[in-house]
């Protein structure tokens, strides 16, 4: 099963990528972690994006994109992926689609976690107080400020993306603020309700979880 996991920050969204991966037995592909092992591995795309970040600049669309072509071709993703973090674009959304249908394939599905931004502040906000009070480090971002800044750029730029997907018929959306179990029981209902369901054991496995 092939995924798209979308969601401001703080939404949970990396939370549930990984148990939605751990579920499936397929790999969650993140932005950050696909960049820094092409450049680990010294491939040429791996070069070009190495020498964008050290001139502190964004890694160009089209090396995000050819980074991503690679990653999702090997072994490991033969049987599916959850891409966290990537498309943040329609025009990476595009070029997406266009990756994998130059090789048969299509997304199976693109969930969306709604929240509410005044809940998802406090919630933020009250996720730096409890690691402050418990001798933990606290974010750099669980500020309410730089949330606001992280917010703002994901309604410019990665929002429209909702409208992008729906209109392919293939977004799902999820009310984000449940508790993190039920969040992935009404992902994986979702799932099953889709035209590549998951496999029944699995859904049935996760709506047995204690709430």
């Amino acid at each position: 099963m092939r995924l798209v996991l979308l969601g401001p920050p703080g939404s949970g969204k990396g939370t549930q990528a990984t148990r939605l991966a751990q579920r499936l037995a397929i790999p969650q592909l993140s932005t950050g972690d696909m960049l820094r092992a092409a450049v680990a591995a010294g491939t040429s795309t791996g070069r070009k994006a190495k020498a964008a970040m050290e001139r502190g600049e964004l890694v160009p669309d089209e090396l995000v994109v050819a980074i991503v072509a690679d990653r999702i071709m090997q072994p490991d993703a033969r049987n599916g992926f959850i891409l966290d973090g990537f498309p943040r674009t329609v025009a990476q959304a595009q070029a997406l689609n266009d990756i994998l249908l130059t090789r048969g394939l299509n997304l199976d599905g693109v969930i969306e976690l709604k929240v509410d931004e005044k809940v998802l502040l406090d919630r933020i906000l009250n996720r730096a107080r409890e690691a402050k009070s418990s001798g933990q480090s606290v974010r750099a971002d669980d500020t309410e400020g730089a949330l606001k800044v992280r917010l703002e750029e994901y309604r410019r730029l990665t929002e429209p993306l909702t409208g992008y997907y729906r209109a392919s018929g293939i977004l799902k959306s999820i009310d984000g603020l449940q508790p993190m179990n039920k969040v992935e029981i009404s992902i994986f209902e979702a799932l099953n309700a889709s035209t590549r369901p998951v496999t029944a054991a699995t859904a049935r496995e996760v709506r047995q979880q204690p709430a």
